[in-house]
């Protein structure tokens, strides 16, 4: 048996560009590899070929694995569906809501599945690389954890721990993590890694020594700055704190960030494209008037979603931006938001009720029934598309005969208006292929020229394995694998 937990000394320290990376290079080795994260929480998810869902990191891990992705790869997830409250997902099926102060009671009582998920995953391979959650310093999170210490302690694996340079401050934030966690807990700890570093590394080996010295852990190596990571697809919301690409992009692809936005990895892709400005709306700003095409991504609380967006005055702007003869595209919650009507009547994502939509779309969606969580395959604006579905609730009405998309089996999806110009889906990952994305920016008079996304995301895992090859010690670290998994 080896297992290897890598956890952080905060949230987007980049456990799990490492991880995907440690597990491609593990797999290039010819090892069989298994990623786990006992609990994640985020509102960008994939579903896997047994019908659950799972974070998305876990998926891009099981990539890297070379693997298809499974539940028990991240066993536990939570999708935040208000400030105080996150939809419970365990074992890729809802097991209901939340609110904060509940989860911090109920965790440990799902401690006993999580161990079963890793077991079973460890049965399976070589080697099992589990990703931590935020960071164990937060102590006053320890009692009942089961995303850090409380599971490496209670599975018997040893631990590595990442300090990210670029932020600042790392040698503070490894020592300090040393200082404030329990002694048992440190002792968990058998090193470190020091990531995102730029310029050479020799210029911080004083520093490395320094944290060698003050915390009795050894140092793994040091991992450069890796560009590579931005091609994988996005799972923490940081990411959307990023600026477009400026430039002299031909088309401007604008989505507007609502509170409780998801999946809004599927617009990844479009990352690809050099003729594409994508550019994701803060609050506080207008859509861009320039806006060749708006794209409303999925909402994990729609109807307080609408609400955000009328409050922000973006509902006038797409109005604008249709009646200038632009397109508008819907995916999943941004699609039942282009409707008529929203109706909630069991509270699924909130309090019970409905509300207008904004009425772009001849469509009215009933949220409730059995969550779909399937594969999609079929054909949009006469080009292929690969992705899958994940939503509650049917959708009807006149725009339904107008579908976007037709799925393989014969069965049609999502609405366009009568003018062609707004069109909404169910389908996620709709961008993925080449050929689907080539057919969106014909339509805006513009070129694709990028990839299928599934073959960027490969090349980028390669390329991160072999810079980890190259920068830290590969080796040690399976040894530690080994020998650190002592039940």
């Amino acid at each position: 048996m080896a297992a290897l937990m890598l956890q952080g000394t905060g949230s987007d320290v980049g456990k799990s560009v490492l991880v995907a990376g440690l597990a491609r290079a593990l797999a290039n080795r010819g090892l069989s590899v298994r990623p786990f994260k006992p609990q994640n929480m985020s509102n960008n998810a994939a579903v896997t070929p047994c019908g659950g869902e799972i974070g998305r990191a876990q998926a891009t891990q099981a990539v890297a694995a070379r693997v298809p992705p499974s539940v028990d790869m991240n066993p536990v997830l939570l999708k935040p569906q208000g400030d105080r409250t996150s939809q419970l997902v365990v074992r890729g099926q809802v097991r209901g809501t939340l609110a904060a102060a509940r989860w911090r009671e109920g965790r440990a009582g799902l401690l006993d599945e999580v161990l079963a998920s890793f077991v079973r995953l460890e049965r399976e391979a070589d080697i099992v690389l589990v990703e931590g959650a935020g960071s164990p310093a937060e102590i006053n999170l320890r009692a009942g954890d089961i995303a850090n210490m409380g599971f490496a302690r209670a599975a018997h694996v040893p631990v590595v721990l990442i300090g990210d340079i670029d932020r600042g401050g790392v040698i503070a934030a490894l020592a300090g993590t040393r200082a404030v966690i329990d002694p048992a807990d440190a002792a968990m700890i058998h090193g470190f890694l020091i990531n995102r570093f730029r310029g050479d590394p020799a210029l911080f080996d004083d520093g490395y020594r320094a944290i060698e010295r003050m915390t009795g852990w050894r140092g793994y190596g040091v991992v450069p700055f890796l560009p590579q990571a931005a091609r994988l697809p996005s799972e923490d919301a940081v990411i959307l704190e990023r600026p477009a690409r400026p430039g002299d992009a031909r088309v401007t692809i604008a989505c507007p960030i609502t509170p409780r936005i998801s999946n809004f990895d599927d617009l990844d892709p479009l990352r690809l494209e050099p003729d594409v400005a994508l550019m994701m709306v803060p609050p506080g700003r207008p859509i861009p008037a320039e806006a060749d095409l708006i794209i409303l991504a999925g909402s994990k609380a729609t109807i307080a979603d609408l609400a955000f967006i009328r409050a922000e005055g973006w509902d006038v702007d797409i109005r604008a931006h249709h009646r200038r003869g632009r397109p508008v595209l819907g995916l999943c919650g941004g699609y039942q938001m282009l409707g008529r009507r929203l109706v909630d009547p069991d509270g699924m994502e909130g309090p019970a009720g409905g509300v207008d939509g904004l009425g772009l779309l001849d469509v009215e969606t009933v949220l409730g029934g059995t969550k779909t969580l399937t594969a999609a395959t079929g054909e949009a604006l006469g080009a292929p598309f690969e992705g899958y579905e994940m939503h509650i609730g049917r959708t009807t009405g006149s725009g339904t005969r107008r579908p976007l998309a037709l799925l393989a089996g014969g069965r049609a999806d999502g609405a366009t208006s009568a003018d062609g110009l707004v069109s909404g889906t169910y389908v996620h990952g709709l961008f993925g292929l080449a050929a689907q994305r080539r057919a969106w920016l014909a339509r805006l008079g513009a070129g694709a020229s990028g990839p299928d996304h599934a073959a960027a995301i490969d090349a980028a895992l390669d390329g991160i394995a072999d810079t980890l090859e190259r920068h830290i010690d590969v080796d040690g670290l399976i040894a530690l694998a080994h020998a650190g998994r002592t039940p």
